[in-house]
């Protein structure tokens, strides 16, 4: 399947995920709950790399585009419009980008919106924490979620390595103008805010490895103890780790 076909059908997935929850309010309120948390979550979890000079702007980025609790429908219907025509205007390094920002997207919104029908089962009378913890073994899906996390690090990966390539960076600011004239201007602010975080990073030896490494450990270790470790616990180290959130 090329570029654009994966890109649309992605897109299709997402979409109609959200007509689902459009046509039942509770289910939606549930989803943007899991979606708050997470980021708040991940707030919590990198809040020693967000203060840091060198780390800070790829965790901020990671946590705007990747786990934040926007609403990225702008974006999604950029790419469906537009997923014919990428490969014509960008190389194909940077459309591999698109598609696996796109798979990743697709795959985060079917498991978010599992985690909503998991919390609705829950007691809604626990604490935030216990809620989450009860809805994500209520969900499952331990591969998915490995798979989840190693396209995050692959995107990490990507994004560093774009900005190796000569010339990258100029072509993409001569193009934000016919790209935002072609509709595209989500994806183009997208690629140009990676392109220059990661950038920034790999100017510095080391700290793309580090970031992505640090990254790869914690969300193992979160994993590791919401599938198995004891319900107390876990309700007790994800309450702390939300109340580091700022």
């Amino acid at each position: 399947m090329d570029a654009a076909h994966t890109i649309r059908d992605c897109i299709a997935d997402v979409n109609a995920l959200r007509l689902h929850r459009a046509a039942d309010a509770a289910l939606g309120a549930a989803v943007a709950r899991i979606k708050t948390l997470q980021a708040r979550r991940f707030a919590g979890t990198y809040a020693d790399l967000m203060n840091s000079p060198t780390l800070g702007p790829a965790a901020l980025f990671f946590l705007q585009e990747l786990y934040s609790d926007r609403d990225y429908s702008e974006r999604d219907a950029q790419f469906g419009r537009i997923a014919g025509t990428l490969q014509t205007m960008f190389p194909a390094s940077v459309v591999e980008t698109a598609v696996a920002l796109a798979v990743l997207h697709a795959q985060t919104e079917a498991l978010d919106q599992d985690m909503g029908r998991a919390w609705l089962a829950t007691l809604d009378t626990a604490s935030d924490a216990a809620r989450y913890a009860a809805a994500w073994r209520g969900v499952g899906q331990r591969h998915a979620r490995q798979q989840q996390l190693e396209r995050v690090l692959t995107m990490g990966h990507d994004l560093a390595r774009l900005t190796r390539k000569p010339g990258l960076r100029t072509m993409l600011r001569m193009m934000r103008k016919p790209a935002h004239a072609a509709g595209m201007g989500a994806l183009q602010q997208f690629l140009e805010s990676g392109f220059d975080t990661f950038g920034q990073l790999a100017r510095q030896r080391g700290a793309v490895e580090q970031f992505l490494a640090t990254i790869e450990a914690r969300e193992r270790l979160l994993m590791d103890q919401l599938f198995d470790a004891s319900a107390v616990a876990c309700e007790t180290e994800l309450a702390r780790t939300l109340g580091q959130a700022r």
